[in-house]
């Protein structure tokens, strides 16, 4: 047997019908329509808003300034130097 066949869709809508009653059916199945229609027209806004800006210009990337000094590259004469002063 399925789930979903014409006898098991009947009695869920007589169960339906019977819980909230015909004039509660139509006014769910009315404020229903007009949330989808209010979704939909709230959707075309956003799209036509979208078309309507211009385009952001991209990002820059930007380095941010680190809070210790930079360290010094060490050349061949100070390393010689304290080489001397280690061995010393």
């Amino acid at each position: 047997m399925d789930l979903f066949s014409p006898r098991h869709l009947l009695i869920i809508l007589l169960v339906v019908l019977v819980v909230f009653g015909t004039k509660k059916l139509r006014t769910i199945g009315s404020d229903l329509g007009q949330a989808v229609r209010g979704f939909k027209e709230s959707m075309r806004e956003g799209e036509r808003d979208a078309t309507d800006l211009p385009p952001e210009p991209p990002l820059e990337a930007k380095q941010i300034p680190s809070d210790k000094p930079a360290e010094k590259t060490t050349t061949a004469s100070q390393a010689e130097k304290t080489a001397e002063k280690t061995t010393v």
